[in-house]
């Protein structure tokens, strides 16, 4: 099943199995991108759905399923990790399930004028929203040394310091073609994957403060979730897989209840019960309908009735 924009959610079936949707149940779809979730849910269970995007056009978007779905649909403008903020007018303090879709979706990707992609011509936007710096102010005010440490740190990328001299030495850059261009000059083409893959990762996920989004969400969602309420986390690369597996694990039956550095010392009570101890990659079939789906991993958890433990756990 697409959703209504004709984006294809990556691994909806076992997304929604593992959350587990029930009659009168609320849920939140923190990115709510085609509404891929949000529709399975709802097609699912007689539940509410509050869907979070900060991306506006993706609201507008969701305008023809919020009037399918009357009543039982509400569609956001707003980052996830505000997903508390947001809900309470709703009158909504707690839900039973929380999806998440990390990265970039689909129609952003598919549009040269929001800046995404290195295969279109386009400005050099990347903002998810429409808010704050765009990668073309980054890479043209950020010194050589920073932007090594943001195409290193982020795009795991080995040439980092080269690419960061030569974007140095060619600025100003405004198009996204100039600067795959550039990093096409620099980088030694493996013929895997296209050499400007990782910078523009790099850029995308330092222009959105994704990781730092994404770890102030998962703290939300440990606040928000109901006794036996359940997360799922998709995420696309190593960095945010890494996050999402720390934060489960060291807050799950799965750690070690003491330490051994101080093995009389009590850990706090477990907030979460993992339902996949290792992540779920998306079929064959799957993978080849929908190429986004090659690198995507699924990890799914059940919150206990243990207090939260914060961001800093």
């Amino acid at each position: 099943m697409s959703g209504p924009s004709g984006h294809i959610p990556v691994l909806l079936a076992e997304v929604i199995a593992a959350l587990e949707p029930r009659d009168g149940a609320s849920y939140l779809d923190g990115t709510f991108g085609g509404g891929g979730y949000s529709e399975g849910l709802l097609r699912t269970a007689q539940c509410r759905v509050v869907a979070l995007d900060r991306d506006a056009e993706a609201v507008r978007r969701g305008e023809p399923l919020q009037q399918l779905y009357r009543g039982r649909l509400t569609v956001i403008e707003g980052r996830f990790s505000e997903m508390e903020q947001l809900l309470a007018p709703l009158g909504i303090v707690t839900v039973a399930g929380v999806a998440l879709d990390l990265g970039v979706s689909s129609n952003q990707i598919d549009d040269p004028a929001r800046g995404f992609s290195f295969r279109a011509d386009g400005p050099l936007d990347m903002r998810m929203g429409h808010d704050g710096q765009s990668a073309a102010d980054l890479v043209n005010s950020a010194t050589e040394a920073q932007l090594t440490d943001i195409i290193r740190d982020y795009g795991e990328e080995r040439f980092a310091r080269r690419i960061a001299r030569a974007i140095v030495a060619a600025r100003p850059l405004s198009r996204t073609t100039e600067l795959a261009a550039l990093v096409r000059r620099v980088v030694p083409d493996t013929g895997t994957i296209d050499p400007a893959t990782r910078t523009f990762q790099a850029l995308r996920i330092a222009v959105n403060d994704e990781l730092g989004e994404l770890d102030r969400g998962l703290a939300a969602a440990e606040r928000m979730l109901e006794p036996g309420g359940r997360l799922a986390v998709v995420s696309f690369h190593s960095l945010e897989d890494r996050r999402v597996k720390s934060f489960l694990r060291a807050r799950s039956d799965a750690a070690p209840q003491t330490s051994r550095h101080f093995p009389t010392e009590i850990r706090q009570a477990p907030s979460f019960r993992l339902i996949t101890r290792k992540p779920t990659a998306a079929s064959a079939a799957e993978a080849h309908r929908n190429p986004r789906a090659r690198s995507a991993h699924l990890r799914a958890a059940e919150r206990t009735a243990a207090p939260p433990w914060g961001e800093a756990a």
